[in-house]
């Protein structure tokens, strides 16, 4: 079994002992079991997703970081959403706005649109996890 705690800057949004848990990293999604190498990851916004007794829960994050050691897996988010907690219109709200400020920016260099890629990828995960797909 293993510790999950997830955090915001507001909150302690979880605290359960769980089976399993995927989680977005920068470098794509990452599976952790008991006994999990430690680590320590950039997290991107995306839907995170943990087991317990066979029965799967998801969360809606935003960019932040996780560690894992000793079967324990701690999260530090800007945000944690679950489906019930989001609120459509400002999630498609927040999506329009980002795809009209990449599009008037769509010649400006990778990193000076990472701020508003990332606005993007987390409307679109709360649109993702609120929507049930």
């Amino acid at each position: 079994m293993l510790k999950l705690e997830i955090v915001t800057p507001e909150k302690k949004v979880l605290d359960e002992t769980v089976d399993s848990v995927t989680v977005p990293t920068a470098s794509g999604e990452a599976g952790i079991l008991p006994n999990h190498a430690p680590l320590i990851s950039a997290l991107k916004p995306g839907i995170l997703s943990y087991s317990i007794k066979g029965s799967s829960e998801n969360l809606a994050i935003g960019g932040g970081f996780v560690e894992v050691s000793s079967n324990k897996v701690a999260v530090l988010t800007d945000t944690a959403e679950s489906a019930s907690e989001i609120d459509l219109d400002a999630a498609r709200a927040e999506r329009e706005s980002a795809e009209k400020a990449l599009a008037a920016n769509s010649a400006a260099a990778l990193e000076d649109t990472e701020a508003e890629r990332e606005r993007l990828d987390a409307a679109n995960a709360r649109l993702q996890l609120a929507s049930g797909r």
